[in-house]
């Protein structure tokens, strides 16, 4: 069993029921999820020793955020309980033509007004095979970016790997300023997910292709890996690529590159999406399991790859499916008929 790592904020979703719009809903259906929460949720379905870190308030919705990832396996007792507020987003699923929608309320949210003293992070560390964090994190607030850099740190010093999903967000911070905070964590990071856009808005890199435009061509992300690799020195650079001809029709594959060759994984065709959010974290969780428990790199991004395909049929943000379900995929099974 392997032990993972992730550091992040767990959210409040609220989301109208179905389909319906923010402005005719009277209701709205509580779910947890965010980035890096997603990810443990993930691999404890998978069978790993998956711990979550973060901050949440000591009263009963703090507790119902960690009752969540306590529910499907998820390690929580590195959790500090303090601060006032769990962070909200509000969730529009779109439909069609309609694009889905994102409302946050997530300001002095307890992970935010967090600071690195909170956390011992060398115990946090220690004996653990990998750490996991994303570029919201640091976006949330400049102590939560010093938080993210401590667990770096220390993850260095304990001989764990570490791997970021880019994930920019420009509700949350400016190109600028995430490249003045993101290139520096750059120097603790092992395994780099993140596609062209990310890697321009975070890092600086020039996009040699359109990313909103519905191709998956995965040429033309060959220059750019290969120059996020030789300046930050990762050990793989992954990605994956989307079509989007709808909110509820997608194309959906990957890439990665070790410095050696570009492997790219099976097309999936995405239809009808049930829910995309958390497709990115299905993905990040998948190919870390992969890239610990499979046999090579290219059994790992099939992994990561079919496991985020199944995330898009599953409604919130947890990817619940199992290591069994993701290799029935693999291998070809896409009719959809009944198990008895």
């Amino acid at each position: 069993m392997k032990k993972i790592v992730t550091l992040g904020e767990i959210m409040m979703r609220l989301s109208p029921t179905s389909v319906n719009r923010f402005v005719q809903s009277d209701e709205f259906k509580v779910i947890y999820g965010g980035g890096e929460a997603n990810v443990a949720v993930s691999l404890a379905n998978y069978g790993n020793e998956s711990s979550f870190v973060t901050k949440l308030p000591k009263h009963e919705i703090g507790q119902s955020a960690v009752n969540s990832l306590q529910h499907y396996g998820v390690n929580t007792k590195n959790i500090v309980r303090g601060g006032n507020r769990v962070g909200i987003y509000f969730c529009e699923t779109g439909s069609s033509l309609r694009p889905s929608k994102v409302i946050y309320d997530r300001a002095h949210s307890a992970i935010s007004e967090a600071c690195v003293e909170d956390f011992d992070f060398d115990k946090i560390m220690q004996d653990k095979d990998w750490f996991h964090w994303t570029g919201i994190t640091p976006a949330i607030s400049d102590s939560a970016a010093e938080i993210v850099l401590e667990a770096c740190k220390a993850a260095k010093r304990n001989n764990v790997k570490v791997s970021v999903d880019l994930n920019f967000r420009k509700k949350l911070w400016t190109s600028e300023k995430a490249q003045s905070i993101m290139r520096p964590l750059m120097k603790y990071v092992d395994v780099c997910i993140g596609n062209e856009e990310d890697a321009a808005l975070c890092l600086g890199f020039k996009p040699d292709s359109d990313v909103e435009s519905a191709s998956t061509d995965a040429s033309g992300y060959y220059n750019i890996f290969k120059q996020m690799r030789e300046e930050f020195n990762f050990d793989l650079v992954v990605s994956t690529l989307r079509e989007s001809y709808s909110a509820t029709h997608n194309g959906w594959k990957a890439l990665l590159y070790d410095g050696d060759e570009f492997y790219e994984s099976k097309h999936y065709d995405l239809n009808p999406i049930t829910d995309r959010v958390g497709g990115g974290d299905s993905f990040a969780a998948g190919l870390i399991h992969g890239l610990l428990n499979l046999s090579n790199n290219h059994e790992a991004l099939e992994f990561a790859a079919a496991a985020s395909a199944l995330k898009h049929t599953i409604t919130g943000d947890y990817n619940l499916v199992s290591e069994d379900e993701v290799f029935s995929l693999m291998n070809g099974n896409t009719n959809g008929r009944v198990q008895r």
